[in-house]
Protein backbone atom coordinates (compact mmCIF):
# COMPACT_ATOMS: atom_id res chain seq x y z
CA UNK A 1 0.00 0.00 0.00
CA UNK A 2 1.59 2.96 -1.15
CA UNK A 3 0.04 6.33 0.43
CA UNK A 4 0.07 9.43 -0.76
CA UNK A 5 1.09 12.74 1.03
CA UNK A 6 -1.56 15.18 1.50
CA UNK A 7 -1.18 17.88 -0.93
CA UNK A 8 -2.57 20.76 1.20
CA UNK A 9 -3.10 22.67 -1.64
CA UNK A 10 -6.13 20.12 -2.95
CA UNK A 11 -8.12 20.60 0.21
CA UNK A 12 -10.97 23.51 0.68
CA UNK A 13 -13.61 24.13 3.00
CA UNK A 14 -17.32 22.80 2.37
CA UNK A 15 -18.46 26.02 0.73
CA UNK A 16 -17.22 27.75 -2.74
CA UNK A 17 -13.65 29.81 -2.26
CA UNK A 18 -15.39 33.15 -3.31
CA UNK A 19 -19.04 34.45 -2.44
CA UNK A 20 -19.93 37.20 -5.10
CA UNK A 21 -21.34 40.31 -3.49
CA UNK A 22 -20.35 39.31 -0.07
CA UNK A 23 -23.04 37.45 1.83
CA UNK A 24 -26.28 36.90 0.59
CA UNK A 25 -29.11 35.39 1.98
CA UNK A 26 -31.50 32.80 1.24
CA UNK A 27 -35.10 32.74 -0.35
CA UNK A 28 -36.89 35.60 -1.99
CA UNK A 29 -37.07 38.96 -0.44
CA UNK A 30 -40.47 40.43 1.33
CA UNK A 31 -41.51 42.10 -0.93
CA UNK A 32 -41.34 39.36 -3.75
CA UNK A 33 -42.86 36.90 -1.61
CA UNK A 34 -45.98 39.32 -1.28
CA UNK A 35 -46.36 40.57 -4.41
CA UNK A 36 -49.84 40.09 -5.53
CA UNK A 37 -52.78 41.66 -3.50
CA UNK A 38 -53.15 42.91 -0.19
CA UNK A 39 -51.99 41.19 2.68
CA UNK A 40 -54.56 38.55 4.56
CA UNK A 41 -53.61 38.12 8.35
CA UNK A 42 -54.50 34.03 9.19
CA UNK A 43 -55.73 33.39 13.29
CA UNK A 44 -53.38 30.17 13.71
CA UNK A 45 -55.40 29.49 16.96
CA UNK A 46 -58.25 26.89 16.45
CA UNK A 47 -61.29 28.63 17.65
CA UNK A 48 -62.68 28.17 21.39
CA UNK A 49 -65.93 26.15 21.22
CA UNK A 50 -67.21 23.34 23.34
CA UNK A 51 -66.20 20.34 21.51
CA UNK A 52 -68.32 17.01 21.47
CA UNK A 53 -66.60 15.53 24.00
CA UNK A 54 -67.10 18.25 26.55
CA UNK A 55 -71.10 18.44 25.53
CA UNK A 56 -71.58 14.00 25.46
CA UNK A 57 -71.57 13.48 29.55
CA UNK A 58 -73.40 16.59 29.91
CA UNK A 59 -76.27 16.13 27.76
CA UNK A 60 -76.22 12.57 28.73
CA UNK A 61 -76.14 13.27 32.36
CA UNK A 62 -78.93 16.37 31.87
CA UNK A 63 -80.94 13.53 30.42
CA UNK A 64 -80.77 11.07 32.68
CA UNK A 65 -81.36 13.59 35.67
CA UNK A 66 -84.37 15.17 33.82
CA UNK A 67 -86.30 11.55 32.81
CA UNK A 68 -85.45 10.63 36.88
CA UNK A 69 -86.95 13.89 37.99
CA UNK A 70 -90.49 13.47 35.56
CA UNK A 71 -91.50 9.79 35.51
CA UNK A 72 -92.04 9.92 39.34
CA UNK A 73 -93.61 13.51 39.22
CA UNK A 74 -95.95 12.24 36.21
CA UNK A 75 -96.83 8.72 37.36
CA UNK A 76 -96.28 8.89 41.39
CA UNK A 77 -94.40 5.47 41.90
CA UNK A 78 -95.39 5.26 45.21
CA UNK A 79 -92.88 5.87 48.57
CA UNK A 80 -89.31 5.59 46.28
CA UNK A 81 -90.58 8.33 43.71
CA UNK A 82 -89.58 11.12 46.29
CA UNK A 83 -86.08 10.34 46.40
CA UNK A 84 -86.03 9.27 42.87
CA UNK A 85 -87.07 12.75 41.83
CA UNK A 86 -84.75 14.29 44.18
CA UNK A 87 -81.60 11.83 42.81
CA UNK A 88 -82.55 13.32 39.41
CA UNK A 89 -82.70 17.08 40.15
CA UNK A 90 -79.62 16.68 42.04
CA UNK A 91 -78.15 14.89 38.88
CA UNK A 92 -79.77 17.57 35.97
CA UNK A 93 -78.29 20.48 38.64
CA UNK A 94 -74.91 18.67 38.98
CA UNK A 95 -74.73 18.55 34.65
CA UNK A 96 -75.77 22.13 34.49
CA UNK A 97 -73.27 23.33 36.61
CA UNK A 98 -70.66 21.29 34.59
CA UNK A 99 -72.44 22.40 31.38
CA UNK A 100 -71.47 26.09 32.55
CA UNK A 101 -68.23 25.61 33.72
CA UNK A 102 -67.02 24.00 30.36
CA UNK A 103 -68.77 27.13 28.75
CA UNK A 104 -66.95 29.99 31.13
CA UNK A 105 -63.60 27.86 30.49
CA UNK A 106 -63.84 28.59 26.76
CA UNK A 107 -65.13 32.16 27.24
CA UNK A 108 -69.00 32.05 26.91
CA UNK A 109 -70.75 34.00 29.41
CA UNK A 110 -74.58 34.27 30.53
CA UNK A 111 -76.48 36.91 28.75
CA UNK A 112 -75.70 40.12 30.48
CA UNK A 113 -72.86 39.08 32.43
CA UNK A 114 -69.42 40.76 31.24
CA UNK A 115 -66.72 38.58 29.83
CA UNK A 116 -64.31 36.97 32.11
CA UNK A 117 -61.43 39.44 32.37
CA UNK A 118 -62.75 42.24 30.54
CA UNK A 119 -62.52 44.00 34.25
CA UNK A 120 -66.21 45.01 34.21
CA UNK A 121 -68.39 44.40 37.12
CA UNK A 122 -71.35 42.85 36.72
CA UNK A 123 -74.87 44.91 37.27
CA UNK A 124 -76.33 43.85 40.39
CA UNK A 125 -79.70 43.66 38.64
CA UNK A 126 -78.63 41.03 36.21
CA UNK A 127 -77.45 38.93 39.16
CA UNK A 128 -80.35 39.58 41.26
CA UNK A 129 -83.17 37.82 38.37
CA UNK A 130 -80.57 34.74 37.95
CA UNK A 131 -80.58 34.16 41.78
CA UNK A 132 -84.55 34.70 41.58
CA UNK A 133 -85.00 32.38 38.20
CA UNK A 134 -83.02 29.43 39.90
CA UNK A 135 -84.71 30.29 43.41
CA UNK A 136 -87.82 29.77 42.22
CA UNK A 137 -87.30 26.82 39.98
CA UNK A 138 -85.79 24.67 42.98
CA UNK A 139 -88.52 26.31 45.42
CA UNK A 140 -91.16 24.67 42.78
CA UNK A 141 -89.20 21.64 42.57
CA UNK A 142 -88.91 21.01 45.92
CA UNK A 143 -92.73 21.60 46.64
CA UNK A 144 -93.89 19.25 43.74
CA UNK A 145 -91.54 16.13 45.13
CA UNK A 146 -93.03 17.11 48.84
CA UNK A 147 -96.28 16.60 47.52
CA UNK A 148 -96.04 13.34 46.60
CA UNK A 149 -95.60 12.31 49.83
Amino acid sequence: MSEEPLDEARLTDDGPDEVPDGVTDDGPEPEEMYSGGPKVEVELRPQRRLRLWQLAPIVGLSAVGSLMFAFPLAFDFGDSGAVIAMLGLLICSCAAGWGMMAARRVGYTWPGLPARGSGRRPDWRVVLGYVLLVAVVVILAVWRVARLR
